[in-house]
């Protein structure tokens, strides 16, 4: 009996340890599936910003050279004058001249409206009324939209450069970060948080506009609830309050698409008020709240005494009375002494609160990345919120896949409201709120229930690959080239090695190319691989003109496309074809490189498909559009 006991503990223990090894097999599977999946996350995360972020450096690059053709060309140039008025600080001077200019009472309302009627002084069932309207997809007549914008406008100028909130009344505040006109985000903070009151104030913490297709619904619900508790919303600048970085990044064209008659009143209008609104909060002396960040000559007592209005655009600095703050007690070392924007230190703080972004190590080094203002470290956040008595530092600007993210040991917050904001289930959304303790408190969001994580994780790949196949194909003759450079013998093969530096070498992406590899279709035969071969399947569906021009078009079809707008003065929304050839030399002229004019008149001539001697600008960003190829699953 005693044998047989033994037998059936042995066979009992055998039994435990293979399922003891196969458990350890699963776990270990389990992990590396993991590990597997967060590698490609963060690929596809890589993707993402680094288009974005080469975009915007595209734009300040594009601003900064119509900036030189204002300051060394002749004022009768060709060249100037097709881009001087938007440099104009103001085309009206006095305020009273606005208020007529901007003036809503000659404009009638139709019987045929059926959207929101409003009345002045505006009440909190007004404002909600608007919430309502705008969840049905009502648009707001033009004559409201100035009166609401006109009345806002006046509250604007009367508030300070910073902000200072409490929570003892409120007991508490929420803090919400961009929102690029996305509506549904707006609406489901305040379906979950409650609409913005006296006793529940709200700071909404910029870019407000661009990217999302409801950016001027967003600026009147803001605006509407701020006349109406102008104690209890509070709202800060961002780097797309901005008239020159909205012609590339959609609010300008929205506008003129929801309203054709007034939009270019409309636009003016908010070009105005976007320079005055506040740069900072301040809650309870204690948390800064800022749209992009500080740098190593961040000065509080500065930034409360500048003429904020005079920043139509945060990228080019007024002329006007540039040198007249007395600056005390600020650093008096520059890291950009010899950057693009050198005239003195004071200029620089309104680019860093709107542009700048945190990095790991400590210092204080220019945005390059990005093209404006800079990266700061752990260092620097110490010193400025100890010269100042502060303790925490939220700030927004940047996509973070949970919504928000910590950084600085806990010191520096940045907050991101836009959900599936690259693409559906690429990120969260969040909120924040706080408490006298000053505590944060999160609530996490996405807008879209659509998808569930397998099928979500395979668009949003797919998506970002498509994004990084453009940017392929928009370069592919340097790629070629640099292919070229590593095969002297002229083989058609190259290692993998080389193919990886030479796609980072053009593209500058800074993306793990070597992972990315059979994502891009690339096989690979003894670590060989055949570049030709390679190139000639980045197919797409080509339109038949010359090969320069179209690859010329394709990687800057947004400068383009922000030329056309800028260019468009009466904003119709069609060129001439003498102002595409305009449009095409000033690109050739800020890319260094000559475009055939033949070549430019024939590709004016089959893109006018009604033959009336202009130029859709819609119609010819379509025409262009990118077939990317099916992305393997």
């Amino acid at each position: 009996m005693g044998c047989g006991m033994g037998k059936a503990a042995a066979s009992l223990g055998k039994k435990r340890e293979r399922a003891m090894r196969a458990a350890l097999l699963i776990q270990r599977w389990y992990r590396q599936y993991v590990a597997r999946l967060e590698m490609r996350r963060r690929c596809t995360w890589n993707i993402f910003q680094s288009i974005e972020y080469a975009g915007e450096q595209d734009q300040i690059k594009l601003y900064n050279f119509f900036g030189y053709l204002m300051e060394h060309f002749t004022p009768a140039s060709s060249e100037r004058s097709l881009i001087s008025h938007i440099f104009r600080e103001n085309d009206v001077v006095h305020d009273t001249e606005w208020e007529r200019y901007f003036c809503y009472k000659s404009i009638e309302v139709s019987h045929g409206y059926h959207g929101p009627h409003l009345t002045f002084p505006m009440t909190f069932c007004e404002a909600s009324k608007l919430v309502e309207a705008f969840k049905h997809k009502q648009l707001l007549h033009s004559r409201y939209v100035l009166q609401l914008l006109g009345e806002a406008w006046k509250l604007l100028r009367i508030l300070p450069n910073i902000n200072h909130v409490s929570t003892c009344h409120s007991k508490e505040i929420t803090i919400c970060g961009d929102l690029h006109g996305q509506l549904e985000d707006l609406l489901l903070v305040f379906y979950k948080n409650g609409l913005p009151s006296s006793e529940k104030p709200y700071v909404f913490n910029g870019d407000f506009v661009d990217r999302g297709k409801s950016s001027m619904e967003i600026l009147l619900i803001l605006f509407a609830f701020l006349l109406v508790y102008p104690n209890g919303v509070h709202l800060n600048r961002g780097n797309h309050e901005d008239h020159i970085v909205n012609l590339r990044y959609g609010f300008t064209k929205e506008v003129l698409g929801k309203y054709r008659v007034h939009g270019k009143k409309i636009l003016k209008l908010l070009q105005k008020m976007f320079s005055w609104l506040p740069l900072a909060t301040v809650i309870d002396g204690k948390v800064l709240v800022v749209h992009g960040g500080i740098s190593d000559t961040t000065d509080l007592n500065v930034i409360a005494r500048m003429e904020r209005h005079k920043y139509v655009s945060a990228l080019r600095p007024p002329k006007s009375g540039r040198v007249h703050l007395d600056v005390v007690d600020t650093p008096t070392h520059d890291r950009r002494r010899d950057g693009p924007l050198t005239m003195g230190l004071w200029p620089f703080q309104m680019v860093d609160l709107l542009w700048s972004d945190p990095m790991a190590q400590d210092g204080c080094q220019p945005n390059q990345v990005r093209g404006g203002g800079c990266y700061w470290g752990p260092d620097v956040t110490e010193e400025v919120l100890g010269r100042h008595h502060l303790q925490l530092l939220i700030r927004s600007h940047e996509c973070k896949q949970d919504g928000y993210e910590f950084c600085h040991n806990r010191r520096v917050l940045t907050l991101f409201s836009a959900s599936n904001y690259y693409e559906v289930g690429s990120n969260r959304g969040a909120y924040v709120r706080m408490g006298p303790d000053l505590v944060p408190h999160f609530i996490q969001y996405q807008s879209s229930q659509t998808c569930r994580t397998l099928t979500l994780r395979q668009r949003t790949e797919r998506s970002a690959l498509c994004a990084l196949r453009e940017q392929l194909f928009a370069h592919k003759s340097d790629l070629l080239g640099a292919f070229q450079h590593y095969d002297p013998d002229n083989t058609g093969v190259i290692s993998l090695k080389h193919w990886a530096s030479a796609m980072e070498g053009v593209l500058k992406l800074g993306l793990p190319w070597r992972v990315l590899r059979s994502q891009l279709g690339t096989s690979t035969q003894d670590g060989m691989l055949d570049y030709r071969e390679w190139i000639q399947d980045l197919v797409f569906s080509e339109p038949k003109h010359e090969v320069l021009i179209l690859e010329t078009m394709y990687r800057n079809h947004s400068n383009l496309e922000t030329i056309f707008r800028i260019i468009d003065t009466d904003h119709s929304g069609s060129l001439s074809f003498e102002e595409f050839r305009q449009t095409w030399k000033l690109l050739s002229a800020h890319l260094k490189t000559e475009v055939d004019d033949d070549a430019i008149a024939d590709l004016a001539l089959s893109i006018d498909f009604n033959k009336d001697g202009s130029i859709d600008i819609n119609e010819f960003m379509e025409a262009f559009r990118l077939v990317a190829l099916a992305v393997p699953s």
